[in-house]
Formats: structure tokens, sequence, C-alpha cells
């Protein structure tokens, strides 16, 4: 997120001397990407933030994954993984994880339960949440998020996620940095014109929150040599000791609904679509627009090979056309993987010629390796998915 904003109390000069009401002096943290090349935030703490008092592995369950072998596309039910609602569930240790690579993994959880303090250290998250309302408390500050947002939280940000009743969270963690896609961008970082957003869409933490305690327990989710590894680490003062902050690099969130759909009088392709992107990887949101109006316009998508990616669409909303028929509904995802050609089901292509609107819902993740199946893929897929482009049967 390469624009500046500044919460809190800071010195006039960085690097410089910040004191306390009493005189001591306030520890200053620089957090920031490709060691020093990048953005960056200066943070100034009340106590050392380096200061570990116990730490212990953190079990983080199955995160096997499987190739998707023999090569279907496959439709999983996220809503099937849940069946209490979330009861008891947290945000953070209660995800399941669908589908990942070496680059990013796609994770689901209900929750209705405070979560752990935690920090991702491996990469960026982008979580969107699917339904339901809570507080995003950060070292930065709080966000407020309800359905249809976005939350980009960047790698080893100190957060937690207090539910409003039960939330519903379709978790996209990347190895990687998350933000707007490239093409949106000038050199210098600003979003240009023809970006379907602005800077005015983002929503940032308010505060910083300040909190004190002692012996409060951080989730790290950090790599390893057999992949992802958990680490629990009890610090001597809350983490949430910070009395100002400012740089480039901070959590915020964006509302798909600020999303401008861009439409023509033929169909657009999806990175007419995309919102955020990865290494390796991005993210695109299909809202509800106006479509194709040339006058022989086909308006659901045409039949098209993914040679270079694999397809992850997760349907949060609306009614999508082009799957009808196939057992998609609230809370499917499907994955079209590399080398199987997709589009609409049988019956779908007729049936939109004439439509001048498209009340759809996704979210859309499109990966540059082979995704492999995690056990709630595995336990949700229906089976039969890979079948429902044949007529009749």
């Amino acid at each position: 997120m390469p624009y500046y904003h500044r919460a809190g109390a800071v010195p006039p000069k960085r690097h410089t001397q910040h004191r306390a009401p009493d005189g001591n002096l306030y520890h200053e943290e620089l957090m920031g990407e490709e060691g020093f090349s990048s953005d960056s935030s200066l943070l100034y703490h009340r106590h050392i933030p380096s200061a570990v008092r116990e730490y212990r592995v953190w079990d983080l369950g199955d995160q096997s994954l499987v190739p998707n072998h023999p090569l279907i596309p496959r439709h999983l039910s996220t809503h099937k993984l849940f069946s209490d609602g979330g009861s008891g569930i947290d945000a953070v240790t209660g995800r399941r994880l669908l589908l990942g690579n070496e680059d990013v993994r796609l994770s689901y959880v209900v929750a209705d339960t405070v979560s752990p303090y935690y920090r991702n250290a491996i990469g960026d998250e982008c979580l969107y949440v699917e339904d339901g309302r809570a507080r995003v408390e950060t070292v930065f500050g709080d966000l407020e998020v309800g359905d249809g947002d976005y939350v980009v939280v960047p790698r080893a940000t100190t957060y937690r996620i207090v539910p409003d009743g039960a939330v519903r969270i379709y978790a996209v963690e990347a190895n990687s940095h998350i933000g707007p896609a490239r093409r949106y961008l000038s050199k210098n970082g600003q979003l240009l014109e023809h970006a379907p957003f602005c800077e005015r869409d983002f929503r940032l933490p308010v505060g910083p929150r300040t909190v004190e305690g002692e012996n409060v327990e951080v989730y790290i989710k950090h790599r390893g040599p057999g992949g992802v590894l958990g680490t629990v680490h009890t610090l001597p003062n809350h983490p949430f000791d910070v009395v100002g902050w400012d740089g480039c690099l901070y959590p915020y969130v964006f509302d798909i609904r600020d999303f401008e759909p861009l439409t023509g009088r033929v169909h657009q392709p999806p990175p007419a679509h995309q919102v955020f992107e990865g290494h390796n990887f991005v993210i695109c949101n299909f809202v509800p627009r106006k479509v194709d109006y040339h006058p022989l316009a086909v308006p659901v998508p045409y039949y098209h090979s993914n040679v270079d990616s694999d397809e992850v669409m997760f349907y949060c909303g609306g009614d999508y056309e082009a799957r009808k028929g196939s057992g998609i509904g609230q809370g499917s995802l499907s994955l079209h993987p590399g080398g199987h050609p997709h589009g609409p089901q049988p019956g779908a292509t007729e049936r939109s010629i004439g439509a001048e609107f498209f009340d759809e819902l996704a979210v859309m993740v499109d990966t540059f390796r082979p995704l492999r199946l995690g056990e709630a893929a595995r336990a949700t897929d229906d089976g039969v998915y890979a079948y429902s482009w044949e007529q009749n049967r």
C-alpha cells in the first residue's frame, strides 16, 4: 500500500528521540519489505518489541496437500465444513485448508469466538468476509469489517479477529506480498484513472490501539523446511503498545461493492475483473454489472483453456449464470485446473442471450502453479462436478 499515512504521536524526524511524558524513550521499530528496498512503516512502542518470555510449538493441524490427480475440475462446498455454525471456533486457529501450492494457500473458516493474537510471518493475507461482522484489531489500529470486505494484512502484522456473532471468512494466505494490480498503478504507486477503484475506497486503521498487559501469547505462522510451521511466543508485555506510527505499510479494507466493473460491447476477459495480485497469483472479483451490449453479444464466458494457470472461483452471492445446473450455490468453490477447457454449463450460453444485467458475486484466484488439495477440499468434493458438462447425462 504505497500511500503515506500517519496515526498517533511520532517525532518530527525519523530515527530521533521520541519520549513519553515521563521522559522514557519509546522504542522505534521499522517494519519494512524487501530488505529496506520497498514500502515500510515506523512504529513507536512503549516496550521493546523483541522481548520473548516463553515459546512453544503451535500444532497447525492437517496442512497436507495432495495432487489433483487424476486431473479433474472439482466442486467443493465450504458451507459443509462448519455444520455447528462456528460455535467455539476462532478465525485464526479454526481455518481449514482447501487448496494450496508453493505461492498461496486458500482456507475457509466460520468463527464466533475471539481469535488469539496472530502474526503471519510467511506472507500477506487477504481475508474476504463472506458473511457477518467483526473487528480486526491490529498493532496499527482497528478495522471494522462486514460482508463483502477484503482485509489486506501485511506480512508480520500482529492482529486478532473479534467477531460480532458468527463470521464467515475466505482466507488467501500468500508466500509473498499482496497489492493492487500493477497495471492500475503509476510508476510512483498511485492508482490510475482506468483502475476500477481508487484510494478513496480504502479504509485505514483507526487508532493506534494501546493496551496494557503481561504474558500475552502471539501465534506465529512461519516458514520451515517441511512447509508451514507454527510457534507461540509469550510476550512479557502486550504487543498493542504502539503510541504512533507513519509510513506506507499497513493493513486496510476494500469493500467489493466499491469495485466499478469494466464492461464492453462484447464479453470482457477475466483480467477486467482483477483487483489484487501476489507472486504467481491474481485475485479477481465478479460483481453485479451491466453485461455485453453488442446486438449479437453472448454474455456468459466462452469456453477457455487455462494453459498457464489453475482457476478457483468462490461463489459468495447472487446467481452465477454460467454455472446453473451444476450444483453451484452460495459458498461453493470450483477448481478448474490447467489442462481442462472449461466454460458455461450446458444450456447456459443460449439462456444468457438477451440478458442486460448479471446479479452475481464471486471471488476468483488464478494461480500460475498447480494447486493441490487440502483436507477441507478432500472432505467436501462432490465427486460429480467433472461430469456436469456432458449433455443429457
